[in-house]
Protein backbone atom coordinates (compact mmCIF):
# COMPACT_ATOMS: atom_id res chain seq x y z
CA UNK A 1 0.00 0.00 0.00
CA UNK A 2 2.76 1.97 -0.65
CA UNK A 3 1.66 5.67 -1.83
CA UNK A 4 2.67 6.47 -5.00
CA UNK A 5 2.89 10.48 -4.92
CA UNK A 6 4.80 10.98 -1.62
CA UNK A 7 6.78 13.39 -3.10
CA UNK A 8 4.45 15.76 -4.51
CA UNK A 9 2.55 15.90 -0.94
CA UNK A 10 5.21 15.77 1.60
CA UNK A 11 6.44 19.07 -0.25
CA UNK A 12 3.94 21.41 1.22
CA UNK A 13 3.80 21.00 5.22
CA UNK A 14 0.41 21.89 5.86
CA UNK A 15 -1.53 21.12 2.68
CA UNK A 16 -2.87 17.65 2.21
CA UNK A 17 -6.14 16.02 0.88
CA UNK A 18 -8.55 16.11 3.60
CA UNK A 19 -10.90 12.41 3.89
CA UNK A 20 -13.63 12.47 2.27
CA UNK A 21 -15.72 12.50 5.68
CA UNK A 22 -14.37 16.20 5.84
CA UNK A 23 -15.72 17.56 2.37
CA UNK A 24 -18.45 19.27 3.81
CA UNK A 25 -18.09 22.92 5.50
CA UNK A 26 -20.53 20.95 7.66
CA UNK A 27 -18.00 18.13 8.40
CA UNK A 28 -15.17 19.77 9.23
CA UNK A 29 -17.00 22.69 11.96
CA UNK A 30 -17.97 19.79 13.16
CA UNK A 31 -14.72 17.97 13.30
CA UNK A 32 -14.79 16.20 17.18
CA UNK A 33 -17.87 13.97 16.19
CA UNK A 34 -15.76 12.43 13.35
CA UNK A 35 -12.85 12.22 15.58
CA UNK A 36 -15.04 10.09 18.51
CA UNK A 37 -16.01 7.71 15.81
CA UNK A 38 -12.93 7.65 14.23
CA UNK A 39 -11.30 7.04 17.92
CA UNK A 40 -13.99 4.35 18.77
CA UNK A 41 -14.07 2.33 15.63
CA UNK A 42 -11.38 2.99 13.35
CA UNK A 43 -8.40 3.99 15.60
CA UNK A 44 -6.20 3.33 12.71
CA UNK A 45 -7.15 2.78 9.20
CA UNK A 46 -5.81 3.10 5.55
CA UNK A 47 -7.43 5.01 3.18
CA UNK A 48 -7.08 4.08 -0.12
CA UNK A 49 -8.42 7.32 -1.96
CA UNK A 50 -5.72 9.35 -0.18
CA UNK A 51 -2.85 6.30 0.32
CA UNK A 52 -2.05 6.75 3.93
CA UNK A 53 -2.88 5.75 7.09
CA UNK A 54 -5.16 7.84 9.88
CA UNK A 55 -4.19 7.90 13.07
CA UNK A 56 -6.39 9.28 15.62
CA UNK A 57 -5.93 8.21 19.25
CA UNK A 58 -3.61 10.73 21.98
CA UNK A 59 -1.17 8.04 22.78
CA UNK A 60 -1.05 6.13 19.49
CA UNK A 61 -0.37 10.20 17.66
CA UNK A 62 1.85 11.47 20.65
CA UNK A 63 4.45 8.02 19.91
CA UNK A 64 4.58 9.18 16.13
CA UNK A 65 4.88 12.45 16.58
CA UNK A 66 7.54 12.03 19.71
CA UNK A 67 9.68 8.92 17.41
CA UNK A 68 11.45 10.23 14.56
CA UNK A 69 13.49 7.48 13.97
CA UNK A 70 10.34 5.17 13.10
CA UNK A 71 8.31 8.21 11.66
CA UNK A 72 10.34 10.52 9.76
CA UNK A 73 9.90 13.73 8.33
CA UNK A 74 12.40 13.43 5.93
CA UNK A 75 12.15 13.58 2.05
CA UNK A 76 14.16 14.06 -0.86
CA UNK A 77 14.37 17.84 -2.48
CA UNK A 78 15.54 18.97 -5.52
CA UNK A 79 16.54 21.88 -5.37
CA UNK A 80 18.75 21.25 -2.61
CA UNK A 81 16.41 24.03 0.11
CA UNK A 82 16.47 21.41 2.76
CA UNK A 83 13.96 23.01 5.43
CA UNK A 84 13.71 22.48 9.61
CA UNK A 85 10.00 21.27 9.13
CA UNK A 86 11.08 18.51 6.59
CA UNK A 87 14.44 16.99 7.90
CA UNK A 88 15.20 14.89 10.78
CA UNK A 89 18.63 14.34 12.64
CA UNK A 90 21.19 15.57 12.22
CA UNK A 91 20.62 17.94 9.92
CA UNK A 92 17.22 19.01 11.75
CA UNK A 93 19.66 20.07 14.68
CA UNK A 94 21.55 22.14 12.20
CA UNK A 95 18.80 23.81 10.33
CA UNK A 96 16.64 24.62 13.41
CA UNK A 97 19.06 25.60 15.84
CA UNK A 98 20.75 28.50 15.01
CA UNK A 99 17.80 30.48 15.22
CA UNK A 100 16.24 29.08 18.43
CA UNK A 101 17.32 31.51 20.91
CA UNK A 102 15.35 34.34 18.74
CA UNK A 103 12.28 32.26 19.46
CA UNK A 104 12.69 31.73 23.07
CA UNK A 105 10.71 33.34 25.56
CA UNK A 106 13.28 35.30 27.12
CA UNK A 107 13.82 36.96 23.78
CA UNK A 108 9.95 37.43 23.38
CA UNK A 109 9.45 39.37 26.32
CA UNK A 110 12.25 41.87 25.38
CA UNK A 111 10.03 42.07 22.32
CA UNK A 112 6.58 42.27 23.64
CA UNK A 113 6.68 46.45 23.74
CA UNK A 114 6.77 46.64 20.13
CA UNK A 115 4.29 43.86 19.47
CA UNK A 116 1.77 45.66 21.38
CA UNK A 117 2.45 49.06 19.80
CA UNK A 118 1.94 46.97 16.77
CA UNK A 119 -1.30 45.67 17.82
CA UNK A 120 -2.35 49.48 18.76
CA UNK A 121 -1.41 50.65 15.49
CA UNK A 122 -3.82 48.08 13.75
CA UNK A 123 -6.62 48.42 16.35
CA UNK A 124 -6.50 52.51 15.77
CA UNK A 125 -7.96 51.78 12.20
CA UNK A 126 -10.41 49.97 13.00
CA UNK A 127 -14.03 51.83 12.83
CA UNK A 128 -16.83 50.84 15.97
CA UNK A 129 -19.28 49.14 14.16
CA UNK A 130 -20.08 46.02 11.52
CA UNK A 131 -16.37 44.84 10.91
CA UNK A 132 -14.68 41.65 9.58
CA UNK A 133 -12.26 41.18 11.96
CA UNK A 134 -10.08 38.65 10.00
CA UNK A 135 -9.19 41.45 7.70
CA UNK A 136 -9.09 44.44 9.89
CA UNK A 137 -6.89 42.96 12.73
CA UNK A 138 -6.28 38.58 12.84
CA UNK A 139 -4.48 38.87 9.55
CA UNK A 140 -2.55 41.58 9.50
CA UNK A 141 -1.66 41.36 12.83
CA UNK A 142 0.77 38.34 12.79
CA UNK A 143 2.07 39.07 8.33
CA UNK A 144 3.29 42.69 10.11
CA UNK A 145 4.66 40.83 13.26
CA UNK A 146 6.79 38.13 11.28
CA UNK A 147 7.38 40.69 8.64
CA UNK A 148 9.32 43.00 10.47
CA UNK A 149 10.69 40.08 12.63
CA UNK A 150 11.96 38.96 9.41
CA UNK A 151 13.68 42.76 8.51
CA UNK A 152 11.30 42.94 5.93
CA UNK A 153 9.51 46.25 3.91
CA UNK A 154 6.28 46.68 5.90
CA UNK A 155 5.13 48.41 2.52
CA UNK A 156 5.42 45.07 1.33
CA UNK A 157 2.67 43.30 3.43
CA UNK A 158 -0.16 42.76 0.74
CA UNK A 159 2.21 40.96 -1.67
CA UNK A 160 3.36 38.72 1.75
CA UNK A 161 0.17 37.66 2.43
CA UNK A 162 -0.68 36.42 -1.53
CA UNK A 163 2.30 34.28 -1.24
CA UNK A 164 2.00 32.76 1.37
CA UNK A 165 -1.65 31.92 1.08
CA UNK A 166 -0.68 31.07 -2.68
CA UNK A 167 2.44 28.97 -1.07
CA UNK A 168 -0.30 26.77 1.19
CA UNK A 169 -2.71 27.21 -1.18
CA UNK A 170 -5.12 28.88 1.48
CA UNK A 171 -8.63 28.17 0.08
CA UNK A 172 -10.64 31.27 -1.13
CA UNK A 173 -11.33 33.69 1.90
CA UNK A 174 -14.48 35.67 -0.19
CA UNK A 175 -16.59 35.02 -2.88
CA UNK A 176 -14.74 36.95 -5.28
CA UNK A 177 -11.14 35.55 -4.76
CA UNK A 178 -10.42 32.45 -6.92
CA UNK A 179 -8.85 29.25 -5.81
CA UNK A 180 -5.21 29.05 -6.04
CA UNK A 181 -3.98 26.54 -9.05
CA UNK A 182 -0.50 24.68 -8.31
CA UNK A 183 0.75 26.64 -11.36
CA UNK A 184 -0.29 29.64 -9.31
CA UNK A 185 1.55 28.04 -6.23
CA UNK A 186 4.97 26.82 -7.96
CA UNK A 187 4.69 30.86 -8.94
CA UNK A 188 4.55 32.00 -5.77
CA UNK A 189 6.88 29.82 -4.58
CA UNK A 190 9.16 30.94 -6.99
CA UNK A 191 8.89 34.61 -6.71
CA UNK A 192 9.24 34.55 -2.67
CA UNK A 193 12.66 32.86 -3.56
CA UNK A 194 13.77 35.23 -5.66
CA UNK A 195 12.83 38.40 -3.27
CA UNK A 196 14.82 36.15 -0.10
CA UNK A 197 17.86 35.40 -1.96
CA UNK A 198 18.23 38.91 -2.93
CA UNK A 199 17.48 40.47 0.89
CA UNK A 200 20.10 37.16 1.48
CA UNK A 201 23.37 38.52 -0.19
CA UNK A 202 22.33 42.02 0.69
CA UNK A 203 22.87 41.22 4.22
CA UNK A 204 25.32 38.64 4.05
CA UNK A 205 27.40 40.85 6.21
CA UNK A 206 25.13 42.36 8.44
CA UNK A 207 25.16 42.51 12.38
CA UNK A 208 21.52 43.44 12.98
CA UNK A 209 19.41 41.03 14.86
CA UNK A 210 16.71 40.73 12.00
CA UNK A 211 16.16 36.70 11.13
CA UNK A 212 17.21 36.89 7.79
CA UNK A 213 20.18 38.25 8.51
CA UNK A 214 21.05 35.64 11.02
CA UNK A 215 19.97 33.27 8.32
CA UNK A 216 21.83 35.61 5.51
CA UNK A 217 25.22 35.55 8.33
CA UNK A 218 25.46 31.58 9.11
CA UNK A 219 28.22 29.47 7.67
CA UNK A 220 26.93 26.18 8.28
CA UNK A 221 23.80 26.59 6.27
CA UNK A 222 23.70 26.50 1.91
CA UNK A 223 22.14 29.84 0.14
CA UNK A 224 19.37 27.51 -0.76
CA UNK A 225 18.50 26.44 2.95
CA UNK A 226 18.90 30.23 3.78
CA UNK A 227 16.41 30.69 1.84
CA UNK A 228 14.06 28.11 2.42
CA UNK A 229 14.22 28.88 6.23
CA UNK A 230 13.09 32.55 5.20
CA UNK A 231 9.98 31.56 3.14
CA UNK A 232 9.09 28.70 5.79
CA UNK A 233 9.17 31.48 8.76
CA UNK A 234 7.21 33.55 6.65
CA UNK A 235 4.52 31.41 5.80
CA UNK A 236 4.53 29.24 8.59
CA UNK A 237 4.53 32.31 10.90
CA UNK A 238 1.41 33.79 10.05
CA UNK A 239 -0.98 31.88 8.80
CA UNK A 240 -1.62 29.53 11.84
CA UNK A 241 -1.64 32.40 14.24
CA UNK A 242 -3.69 34.12 11.86
CA UNK A 243 -6.40 31.16 12.69
CA UNK A 244 -5.47 30.76 16.73
CA UNK A 245 -6.68 34.45 16.94
CA UNK A 246 -9.60 34.15 15.07
CA UNK A 247 -10.22 31.06 16.79
CA UNK A 248 -9.94 32.43 19.85
CA UNK A 249 -12.52 35.38 19.42
CA UNK A 250 -14.98 32.37 18.09
CA UNK A 251 -14.53 30.37 21.37
CA UNK A 252 -14.59 32.77 23.49
CA UNK A 253 -18.08 33.96 21.52
CA UNK A 254 -19.59 30.87 21.94
CA UNK A 255 -19.28 30.14 25.13
CA UNK A 256 -19.99 33.81 26.45
CA UNK A 257 -16.17 34.41 28.06
CA UNK A 258 -15.46 37.80 27.01
CA UNK A 259 -15.87 39.68 29.84
CA UNK A 260 -15.08 37.35 32.20
CA UNK A 261 -11.72 37.47 30.64
CA UNK A 262 -11.39 41.04 30.14
CA UNK A 263 -12.17 41.66 34.22
CA UNK A 264 -9.55 38.57 35.19
CA UNK A 265 -11.86 36.26 35.92
CA UNK A 266 -10.89 33.67 33.50
CA UNK A 267 -7.02 33.58 33.08
CA UNK A 268 -6.43 34.77 29.63
CA UNK A 269 -3.24 32.50 28.49
CA UNK A 270 -5.10 29.43 29.95
CA UNK A 271 -7.83 29.95 28.00
CA UNK A 272 -5.77 30.65 24.50
CA UNK A 273 -4.33 26.72 26.19
CA UNK A 274 -7.49 25.24 25.74
CA UNK A 275 -8.47 27.08 21.86
CA UNK A 276 -5.40 25.47 20.73
CA UNK A 277 -6.86 21.72 22.26
CA UNK A 278 -10.42 23.14 21.24
CA UNK A 279 -10.10 24.08 18.30
CA UNK A 280 -6.23 23.57 16.68
CA UNK A 281 -4.79 25.35 13.61
CA UNK A 282 -2.92 22.06 12.82
CA UNK A 283 -5.67 19.07 12.60
CA UNK A 284 -3.13 16.55 11.62
CA UNK A 285 0.59 16.34 11.35
CA UNK A 286 2.15 13.80 8.29
CA UNK A 287 5.31 11.43 8.79
CA UNK A 288 6.81 8.69 6.93
CA UNK A 289 7.64 5.17 8.23
CA UNK A 290 11.67 4.58 8.05
CA UNK A 291 10.28 0.84 8.74
CA UNK A 292 7.95 -1.78 9.18
CA UNK A 293 5.83 -0.97 12.70
CA UNK A 294 2.73 -1.91 14.43
CA UNK A 295 0.68 0.90 16.01
CA UNK A 296 -2.93 0.20 17.15
CA UNK A 297 -3.00 -3.75 16.54
CA UNK A 298 -2.53 -2.54 12.33
CA UNK A 299 0.63 -3.13 10.10
CA UNK A 300 2.35 0.13 8.32
CA UNK A 301 5.15 -0.93 5.79
CA UNK A 302 8.38 1.09 5.27
CA UNK A 303 7.54 4.19 2.91
CA UNK A 304 4.06 4.54 3.64
CA UNK A 305 2.71 7.97 4.51
CA UNK A 306 1.29 8.59 8.22
CA UNK A 307 -0.82 11.16 9.05
CA UNK A 308 -1.34 11.86 12.97
CA UNK A 309 -4.13 13.41 13.56
CA UNK A 310 -3.55 15.65 16.76
CA UNK A 311 -6.82 17.57 16.39
CA UNK A 312 -8.64 14.23 17.59
CA UNK A 313 -5.93 13.57 19.95
CA UNK A 314 -6.34 16.65 21.49
CA UNK A 315 -10.41 15.17 22.25
CA UNK A 316 -9.47 11.68 23.73
CA UNK A 317 -10.59 11.48 26.79
CA UNK A 318 -8.21 8.83 27.79
CA UNK A 319 -6.49 11.94 28.48
CA UNK A 320 -9.31 14.99 28.71
CA UNK A 321 -11.71 14.82 31.17
CA UNK A 322 -14.84 16.03 29.31
CA UNK A 323 -12.80 16.75 26.35
CA UNK A 324 -16.50 18.13 24.17
CA UNK A 325 -16.20 20.62 26.53
CA UNK A 326 -14.96 24.18 26.40
CA UNK A 327 -13.03 24.27 30.03
CA UNK A 328 -11.47 28.32 29.71
CA UNK A 329 -9.43 26.73 32.15
CA UNK A 330 -8.18 23.27 31.84
CA UNK A 331 -5.51 22.23 34.43
CA UNK A 332 -3.33 19.80 33.36
CA UNK A 333 -3.75 20.20 29.56
CA UNK A 334 -1.61 18.02 27.34
CA UNK A 335 -3.05 19.33 24.00
CA UNK A 336 0.02 18.52 20.93
CA UNK A 337 -1.82 20.96 18.83
CA UNK A 338 2.25 22.54 18.37
CA UNK A 339 3.16 18.61 17.70
CA UNK A 340 5.87 16.88 19.68
CA UNK A 341 9.54 15.22 20.33
CA UNK A 342 12.33 17.23 18.07
CA UNK A 343 9.71 18.71 15.76
CA UNK A 344 8.02 20.88 18.53
CA UNK A 345 7.09 24.14 16.79
CA UNK A 346 9.84 26.69 16.94
CA UNK A 347 7.61 29.60 16.94
CA UNK A 348 4.77 28.05 19.46
CA UNK A 349 6.26 30.64 22.36
CA UNK A 350 5.99 33.50 19.45
CA UNK A 351 2.47 32.40 18.59
CA UNK A 352 1.08 32.00 21.99
CA UNK A 353 2.70 35.62 22.79
CA UNK A 354 0.83 37.23 19.62
CA UNK A 355 -2.72 35.28 20.52
CA UNK A 356 -2.11 37.24 24.63
CA UNK A 357 -1.29 40.51 23.00
CA UNK A 358 -4.30 40.85 20.21
CA UNK A 359 -6.73 39.53 22.75
CA UNK A 360 -5.58 41.94 25.69
CA UNK A 361 -5.63 44.58 22.87
CA UNK A 362 -8.69 43.74 21.53
CA UNK A 363 -10.57 44.09 24.45
CA UNK A 364 -8.76 46.66 26.04
CA UNK A 365 -10.17 48.59 23.35
CA UNK A 366 -13.44 47.41 22.96
CA UNK A 367 -16.65 47.08 25.73
CA UNK A 368 -18.62 45.12 22.69
CA UNK A 369 -17.02 42.18 20.99
CA UNK A 370 -19.89 40.49 19.44
CA UNK A 371 -19.07 37.99 16.73
CA UNK A 372 -21.47 36.52 14.15
CA UNK A 373 -21.49 33.09 14.23
CA UNK A 374 -24.71 32.52 12.49
CA UNK A 375 -23.17 31.16 9.31
CA UNK A 376 -19.65 30.36 9.62
CA UNK A 377 -17.28 29.30 6.59
CA UNK A 378 -14.45 27.31 7.64
CA UNK A 379 -10.67 27.72 6.37
CA UNK A 380 -9.68 23.97 6.01
CA UNK A 381 -5.73 23.85 6.29
CA UNK A 382 -4.95 25.83 8.72
CA UNK A 383 -8.23 25.15 10.42
CA UNK A 384 -9.85 28.33 11.26
CA UNK A 385 -12.59 30.56 9.63
CA UNK A 386 -12.46 32.42 6.85
CA UNK A 387 -13.98 35.79 8.21
CA UNK A 388 -15.62 36.08 10.96
CA UNK A 389 -18.12 39.45 10.62
CA UNK A 390 -18.21 40.92 14.55
CA UNK A 391 -19.72 44.10 16.19
CA UNK A 392 -17.50 46.78 18.01
CA UNK A 393 -17.96 49.05 20.40
CA UNK A 394 -15.62 51.31 22.39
Amino acid sequence: MASSNQDDVIQDPLHQPLPEALSTEEAQLNRPSWYAEMRQEHPVRYDEQRERWDVFRYEDVNRILRDHETFATTHSSNDGGKSMISEDPPEHGRLRNFSSSWFSPRTLREKRERFEEIADELIDDIEPGHVDIVPEFTHPYPVTIIAESLGLPIDDYEQFIEWSDAALRVPARTADEEEVTPEEQEQATQEMSRYFSELIDERSDGTDNDLITIAATNDELSHEEKITFCTGILVAGNVTTINLITNALWCFAEFDLFDDIRRGAVDREQAIEEVLRYRSPAQSLRRIATQPVEIGGKEIGEGELVVAWNGSANYDPAVFDAPEEFRPERKPNRHISFGGGIHTCLGAPLARLEADIALERLLDRFEVIEPDLSDLSPQEIPFGLKSLPCYLKN
